[in-house]
């Protein structure tokens, strides 16, 4: 049984037809949100940043929610195989104390066991993810605004009733409840792990943003853990991250609210629709105003996307508005790798890793562990077909995004 299927945007399969696929073609490499759900990419990653990226030289923007920021900003680590390696298995084997009688831990137990956990994983290692001398972190946040301004136990499920809603309307009307604000590392990798070095900017945005209201931070040492922690805040079972430095204050949620799958426009990256602050990606004038260039800049490349399905939605909210699943031009120069439903029905419960696990099991925190890296090891096969696509590309195994 095939584990991996190609599905490419007409763009990026007129390349494939012409030239398959090359390290050196690859400019952007997005990750989403998900969950557990991402665990099944771990080998992909192992191969592409151990293996294959390195054979080439170019920058590369990466872009993650949630746990694909975790997965992308380990990818900037010294040897990022062993830290691959890692985050698979301190995330399988992570646990959590529930409260008697109940089937849940609390919020705030798993914000707190949360932030261990990252300070752990990337404490005193920093440095190396903000100053890759190739690849530009991008970590997607979602900024509460009016109600959701602050967490409230009665304000923040109202808000959140309010963006369900709106966003059933417009997508884009979601904006008046939250926004989209990126944490982006350093264009010339200045930073230096404490501060900003004096003129360090934002790697510019590779996707433009007049689809969404955006905000764009620069990320540097004094950011980058709340950040993190704030990309992976799922509404309801952590609390939200307040007041990051060098951002707007507010409350902090998970990215994938407004950008679960990143279904984001990276053929046109037009930044004229963009509010960037705290180091802009452009030029200060002398009289203090932020200069944009109101056009889109050069093609960032082929967007290489490792995925666990091959629809890309676009926010978290969009789950049931299946209208919204389909792909659009903003994917043409895009390559989504996934795994096949039917190989999928193979794993443990016939199905992904996914956060219902953690009910499904309780507090026997080993059978779920043992699910788990049943998943993650069969996973491998994904890689060995897609290497064995790598070295004879098969047009007729790419289907249209």
């Amino acid at each position: 049984m095939k584990a991996l299927r190609i599905h490419a945007g007409p763009r990026a399969r007129q390349h494939l037809q012409n030239h398959g696929l090359q390290p050196g073609d690859v400019g952007v490499i997005p990750a989403a949100a998900g969950g557990p759900k991402g665990l099944i990419l771990g080998p992909l990653d192992r191969f592409i940043f151990g293996e294959w990226l390195p054979q080439s030289s170019q920058t590369v923007h990466l872009v993650g929610a949630s746990i694909g920021a975790w997965r992308m900003a380990t990818a900037c680590l010294q040897q990022s195989v062993a830290a691959f390696e890692r985050l698979e298995h301190d995330y399988i084997h992570q646990h959590y104390d529930l409260p008697p009688g109940k089937k849940r831990p609390t919020a705030a137990h798993v914000s707190e066991r949360f932030g261990q956990n990252l300070q752990a994983f990337y404490g005193g290692r920093i440095d190396e993810v903000l100053n890759h001398p190739r690849y530009r972190l991008h970590i997607v946040t979602s900024r509460g605004r009016h109600l959701l301004g602050r967490e409230h136990r009665v304000a923040t499920p109202l808000g959140y009733l309010g963006a369900f809603l709106t966003n059933t309307v417009h997508r884009k009307a979601m904006g008046a409840w939250l926004e989209r604000v990126v944490f982006s590392s350093s264009d010339a990798a200045t930073a230096d792990g404490v501060g900003v070095s004096v003129g360090a900017a934002c790697a510019a945005l590779p996707f433009g943003t007049s689809d969404y209201r955006t905000r764009q931070v620069l990320l540097h040492g004094g950011n980058f853990m709340p950040a993190l922690q704030a990309s992976c805040s799922i509404p309801f079972v952590l609390q939200a991250v307040h007041n990051i430095p060098g951002a707007p204050r507010g409350a902090y949620w998970d990215g994938g609210i407004t950008d679960y799958h990143l279904h984001l426009s990276y053929v046109q990256q037009s930044q004229n629709a963009i509010e960037l602050i705290a180091g802009s990606a452009y030029p200060t004038s002398a009289g203090g105003q932020k200069n944009s260039n109101s056009g889109p800049t050069a093609s960032p490349g082929l967007v290489l996307y490792p995925h666990f399905q091959h629809q890309v939605v676009p926010g978290w909210l969009d789950k049931g508005l299946k209208w919204r699943h389909r792909s659009t031009p903003s994917l043409d120069n895009m390559v989504v790798l996934s795994p096949s439903p039917d190989w999928v029905r193979s794993l443990p419960n016939a199905k992904l890793p996914d956060r219902n696990d953690f009910t499904h099991y309780g507090t026997d925190s080993a059978a779920r562990a043992k699910a788990w890296l049943a998943a993650t090891r069969a996973s491998q096969q994904l890689v060995d077909e897609w290497q064995a696509w790598l070295a004879r590309p098969d047009m007729n195994a790419v289907q249209p995004l």
